[in-house]
């Protein structure tokens, strides 16, 4: 009984008169309604938890105590998320409910294989069940917003080939390759040809057979092999890394783009397409969330500012040509893939279990919560390797990404008699 009164004092008096649509449901039967209006209904299983929130950081309780099946919830993912933050605020003294990636890790080859395996390698028939047909684990790209997801991951895909010009015959290297179908797609579109590299054993045994499948094992290899292993003899014109480099650590990413440098020709295009930090303070800070996400979603994973990515591939005498910022996109795809994985939830629990449904439900409506509310960013950069001191060719303009048949312009100043 004190428990829970300490509890429901402790969050009234933190709310501070807002309203929350939420009502309690605790173990011993006892409900509590924090507004007229409900719209989230919480069950507690265990005076367990109200402990945990009193002592620990409340996202992080909250998911915890959700995935282990300790709590339930009943609403909308939109109106959980936002009483979860409602809780958060009242729990906390600053008030913030960031969620990230920012905890440091060693990131050796050994310790970054560990942490692709535990999320990649659930099965890809799970991952089949809610992801589009190309099995594309990214941000998509929506023109009007009303886009299925397969017509969205069509269309990122063809806007990656399209801001890297890609052209028959060119080499492409794609890091971190996924079920690789942005290589499928720029090999049968782009006539390219490409190698693409993962540390995910399923993704490697799904992207090699794809291939094959698909009449392109002449035209795209498929490595199970670290970035940081592609031999020093081979070059490519282009290289994509989409939605891998939150792996590798911000601590890592000279080294990273170092590597990217080096297999690119002189000349040669990278794409680079990643999560970002909101703002440098996220970078670091500990913000409540991220343990929920380091232990059960993303282990050793990390995000880095705009600033720093720009930093980082300017030392590696790689010259950004293009940014844009897709956080709308992101937010739009997983809430896609929510739906997706809530229409097919008993198959998934019958894959996966349904601690595992549980974990990948409440972490991709969070992240789409997250980027709606911008906590975290998605920017694409468009880098041109430039070692010497003249100018090397890219466009005078961006048209040459979004009209069809408009001519390349190649920035070519004219000095003529000046």
């Amino acid at each position: 009984m004190d428990l829970r009164n300490n509890f429901l004092d402790h969050v009234k008096k933190g709310l501070h008169g807002q309203p929350l649509p939420l009502r309690v449901i605790f173990w011993d039967g006892h409900e509590y309604t924090f507004d007229e209006h409900v719209l989230v209904s919480m069950h507690l299983k265990s005076p367990k938890i109200i402990t945990n929130l009193l002592m620990g950081s409340t996202l992080d309780v909250l998911g915890e105590a959700y995935v282990q099946g300790e709590m339930d919830l009943e609403g909308r993912y939109q109106d959980i998320l936002s009483v979860a933050e409602g809780l958060n605020k009242a729990f906390s003294k600053k008030g913030k409910s960031k969620t990230g990636f920012i905890r440091k890790a060693l990131h050796s080859k050994a310790k970054d294989q560990e942490a692709i395996h535990y999320h990649y390698d659930v099965s890809n028939d799970f991952y089949q069940l809610w992801l589009d047909r190309n099995m594309v684990y990214s941000c998509g790209y929506f023109k009007t917003g009303e886009e299925d997801i397969d017509t969205a991951q069509e269309q990122k895909l063809d806007h990656i080939c399209r801001k890297l010009h890609l052209q028959p015959g060119e080499k492409l290297l794609d890091i971190g390759c996924g079920w690789g179908g942005l290589l499928s797609w720029a090999a049968r579109h782009y006539g390219i040809q490409g190698v693409g590299v993962t540390l995910s054993e399923e993704q490697f045994a799904y992207a090699k057979e794809r291939m094959e499948r698909e009449g392109l094992a002449d035209r795209v290899e498929i490595r199970l092999q670290d970035y940081r292993d592609i031999p020093e003899r081979e070059h490519f014109d282009k290289v994509t890394s989409v939605g891998m480099f939150e792996h590798v650590g911000r601590a890592k990413l000279p080294e990273y783009f170092e590597v990217i440098q080096r297999v690119l020709k002189e000349g040669g295009w990278v794409m680079n397409h990643g999560i970002t930090a909101a703002s440098t303070d996220d970078e670091g800070g500990h913000h409540s969330g991220s343990d929920f996400i380091d232990k059960y979603v993303f282990p050793d994973g990390e995000i880095p500012h705009l600033w720093r990515v720009v930093r980082d591939m300017g030392s590696a005498h790689l010259e950004v040509l293009d940014v844009e910022n897709l956080r709308p996109h992101y937010a739009q795809t997983l809430i896609h893939w929510v739906r997706r994985l809530e229409a097919h939830k008993e198959e998934a629990i019958a894959m996966v279990g349904e601690t595992r449904y549980r974990i990948w439900a409440i972490y991709m409506a969070g992240c789409a919560y997250g980027f709606w509310r911008n906590w975290s960013a998605l920017h694409q950069v468009l880098a041109v390797k430039q070692s010497g001191e003249e100018l090397t060719p890219r466009p005078w303009e961006r048209r040459y990404q979004y009209v069809d048949n408009d001519p390349f312009r190649l920035a070519e100043p004219e000095w003529g008699d000046l």
